[in-house]
């Protein structure tokens, strides 16, 4: 019976432990994969700024991270910045802020919003401290908002398609919230509902 001379044995056990590696890196690689693709299209969505609707609070070219998750089990508030597709093309994406919620009306006038709703019968002007104080919002229009809508403004309202053109947003169009401006790194942020 003839041996295995020692340098073909450490070749072999070298062999053995580098495919063993490899395997454990094939392993960790598609674990990696999948929790991120997990992750990407179920929790957290990037989403590049277009345009200026969204000035002076956003701008074009941000990166910002939308959650995906908090609508699930919620709600969206009023002030909340929200990322939806655009009602007359779902495979265009729009960022707006939520003004008027399911089952109420919204009417713009005068430069104001009102908002009536249960609570509050005869109406309510917004109070909206995330804008510039001078900003008056235009377009004269009253929305009856159903049991699933919301209605939504760009911040930059003289220069914003929003609700006052294409009506109300269906809750099933919203993709998520604005959770966190990652870029530029100056502007690093995480957002929640303003107080308004």
């Amino acid at each position: 019976m003839s041996e295995i001379n020692p340098v073909v044995k450490k070749v072999l056990r070298w062999s053995a432990s580098a495919g063993m590696i490899f395997l454990e890196f094939v392993k960790v690689a598609v674990l990696a994969g999948i929790t991120i693709a997990l992750v990407r299209y179920f929790l957290f969505k990037p989403f590049v700024v277009k345009g200026a609707s969204m000035e002076p609070n956003f701008f074009e070219k941000e990166y910002l991270i939308i959650d995906e998750l908090s609508f699930r089990w919620r709600a969206p508030l009023r002030g909340e910045v929200i990322v939806f597709k655009f009602p007359e093309n779902p495979k265009e994406y729009f960022i707006k802020r939520v003004i008027g919620l399911p089952g109420e009306r919204v009417k713009v006038a005068e430069g104001k919003i009102t908002i009536y709703n249960t609570a509050n019968p005869e109406g309510f002007v917004l109070d909206e401290l995330y804008l510039p104080k001078d900003l008056v919002t235009t377009g004269e229009r009253i929305t009856e908002l159903g049991s699933h809508e919301y209605f939504v403004l760009g911040d930059n309202r003289p220069n914003s398609h929003d609700s006052r053109g294409f009506g109300a947003v269906d809750k099933s169009l919203i993709v998520g919230r604005v959770w966190l401006r990652g870029w530029p790194i100056d502007r690093l942020q995480a957002f929640g509902a303003p107080k308004s």
